[in-house]
This record gives structure tokens, sequence and C-alpha cells, in this order.
């Protein structure tokens, strides 16, 4: 989708691509690109859709502008706007993989893609295994002759694990294997997986791309010719693709990205220094900090660190439980990416699905705290978190 905005920085691309006012006869040269509800489209002749549109699950104008700026913004050829981040991975796993195949995954992964790994798509012949992407010879040592993809999140969910994506791009080139890199967390303002090898790039849409907590949406990028066709097939044929209305408030939520994520990043920056120096909290995780241990490879590929922290307080299980029932800014609510500052405890929350087994195999204790942090004044958001820490009973 290469055009003439693509000389220009984010923030300037991420207003006006996909908007181009519109001057033919006719138009009304809107700035704004308009919600297009229609569900059908009529023609003049019937062997020609009028400007490409028959009906909007293959094609609408609004979803069309908004597929435009995402690849855009990912330094992509192509975008699929899908209606829900869920809805996105499933059409690249039915669209790129068959019965039989296998999946080696991070084994840091967000509760909701292992349940879609290890609950449904498992009935369908389709197997998923783990490893700690942080080392490399693991992702080696999981290959089987019937791996077909590589799946990873860079930073993780919870843990904040990153994974050296140019690194696995060269493992998965090596082995023929389509390297796909869920970039919710950092989002393309931050990070842009494409450009460090991957094939495939997702994006839970309902987080920093919206970034108002109103919208559900997922997308997916990709440049290859041949990836895009299949996906695209897949969109229209399953059908979860993003409504217009939603297609329209995606749009409004990413003309403010850049400056959203730069004051996330930098609120979080100033509450996890807060953080590591409270006696009440015994570790933070977050990759903006030079305590992360993968804080180097945070500066090499990524442009900064977002704004999730994962923390753990002393205690037990109910001790987190009152802390978080404490505060009064943070709401205590699942998702991310919001202007809101959110927070969760995952073991009985977004990772409620994953085994408690599993969960402490991988470290996600029960004391272990996800905050999503806002852009509200990090000074308030600071005073709200040291009022529950200084009066939970841990």
């Amino acid at each position: 989708m290469g055009n003439i905005y693509n000389q220009y920085g984010f923030e300037t691309k991420a207003i006006h691509v996909g908007e181009k006012p519109n001057f033919r006869e006719g138009a009304t040269g809107d700035v704004i690109v308009p919600i297009h509800l229609s569900t059908t489209f009529a023609r003049e002749k019937v062997e020609e859709p009028t400007a490409g549109y028959e009906y909007t699950r293959s094609l609408n104008p609004t979803r069309k502008a908004l597929e435009e700026k995402l690849a855009a913004l990912e330094n992509a050829n192509y975008a699929l706007a899908f209606s829900s981040g869920l809805a996105a991975e499933s059409s690249v796993i039915i669209a790129l993989l068959k019965a039989g195949d296998h999946i080696v995954a991070s084994d840091d992964l967000y509760g909701g893609t292992k349940r879609l790994f290890n609950k449904v798509f498992s009935d369908f012949e389709i197997e998923a295994s783990y490893a700690d992407f942080v080392d490399l010879s693991s992702i080696e040592k999981s290959i089987k002759p019937n791996t077909k993809m590589i799946w990873l999140e860079s930073p993780t969910n919870p843990l904040l694990k990153l994974s050296d994506i140019s690194a696995i791009s060269s493992i998965a080139k090596r082995h023929n294997l389509i390297l796909v890199v869920d970039n919710t967390f950092l989002s393309p303002y931050f990070q842009n997986p494409l450009s460090l090898g991957a094939d495939v790039v997702l994006h839970s849409s309902t987080k920093y791309i919206g970034g108002h907590s109103d919208v559900l949406g997922g997308s997916v990028m990709v440049s290859d010719d041949d990836l895009y066709q299949k996906l695209q097939y897949y969109q229209n044929a399953v059908g979860a693709v993003l409504s217009p209305f939603d297609s329209y408030l995606t749009i409004r939520g990413i003309k403010t990205l850049g400056l959203r994520m730069k004051k996330h990043e930098e609120n979080a920056l100033l509450i996890s220094r807060f953080l590591e120096n409270h006696p009440r909290v015994t570790k933070v995780i977050y990759p903006g900090l030079e305590s992360h241990p993968q804080y180097k490879l945070s500066k090499k590929q990524s442009k900064g660190s977002g704004g999730i922290i994962s923390f753990e307080i002393k205690g037990q299980l109910n001790d987190a439980k009152h802390f978080l029932e404490s505060l009064h800014l943070f709401a205590l609510a699942e998702s991310l990416g919001g202007v809101e500052s959110l927070i969760e405890l995952p073991a009985l929350m977004t990772h409620a699905s994953v085994s408690k087994e599993e969960r402490e195999e991988i470290g996600i204790t029960d004391t272990l705290i996800r905050l999503s942090v806002g852009i509200e004044e990090a000074k308030d958001l600071i005073s709200d978190l040291e009022n529950a820490l200084d009066n939970y009973l841990g």
C-alpha cells in the first residue's frame, strides 16, 4: 500500500494516510474519512463493482482507510483489520496452517492466545509447544519436522521478557518457518517487527492503537504478497472483519498514538523507579529500567519501552487482592493500553485460564501485579500506589 506519505514521519502518517480529501465531482472533500455503513454497493454494469466495492465484509471504504493507515505505521505493504485480537490470531492460523502442523511459541504468552492454541486449534490437530525465547537454543530444540511457525510476543505478557526478533528471524528463515510477532505491548510507534525480519505482525488494536478502551479490534500486517493473498482470502471467507463504526473509532484513536505513547512511557519510567525503591515491592519488571535483564536488547530493537509494568509485592494472594482493592485511580480491570491507568492480578484475571502449575513454572506468582500506566499526572498515580502499598496487609 505504498503512497506519497511514506516519506513522512510517524505522527504525520498517523493523521493523513488513508484520509486524503476527495475532490472528484460529487465528492464533499471530507477531511475525516466518513463512516460507510452500507453493507452492499450497487453497480452500473454487471461485471464491474463500483470502485472495487461489492459487499462490506469483503471491502469497506472506512475499513480500507484504517488498513492503509495501519500498514503505513508498521512499515508494511498490507494490513487487515479484524473484529478482535483473537479473531486476527485465529485468521492467521486458519490461513497459514493445516492439520498436523506445529507451532513453537514463547512460554509467556497472553492467556487467551494459549487457550486458542491448547483448547481450540488442538481440536483441529494443530499442535503448539512452548519454549523460553530468551534462550535461542531452546527454540532450535523445539523445532520438529512438522513445525511451520514461530510465534512470539515481545515484550511478553505479563513478565515483559524480550525476544531477539532479528536472531529469531534468522532461525525461522533457516528452517523455512513463518515468524509471527505480537507487537501489541509496544505498538508500531516503539517497535516494527517486520523491519527486524518478522513475516507477520499482530496487534490487539483494542489496546494502544485504539487507545481509549472503547473499541474492540485486531490487526495483521504483512509485506509478502503471497501471505497477504492468503490472509485476505480468509478475512473475507471467515468474515471476522472490523465494523465500519469500529474502524472509524480506531482511526480516530490512531491520530494521537504517538503523543500517547510518549506519555505512557514517561509515566511508566517514573512509576517503575518509584516501585523499585518501595520496601514492600520485591521485584519490578520494566524494559526501560537498567535492572531489566534485557535492557540492552530493548535499546537495540525498540525505540521505547511502552507503558506496561509488572511487579511483585510482599505477602500472599489475599494481600495482593487487598492492595488492588485499595486503589482509587487505577481501575481494577483487564485489558491495557488506554488513556486511563489499569491494574490487574494475572493469576486471577488475564491468566486464569492457565493452570496454577504452569503459571508458577513460568514465573506468574500470586502476588505478581500488572500495571497499564495511563496518561494521567504521574505524581497522582504514584500517590495512589504509595497509599495502597503503605496500607495493605503484607
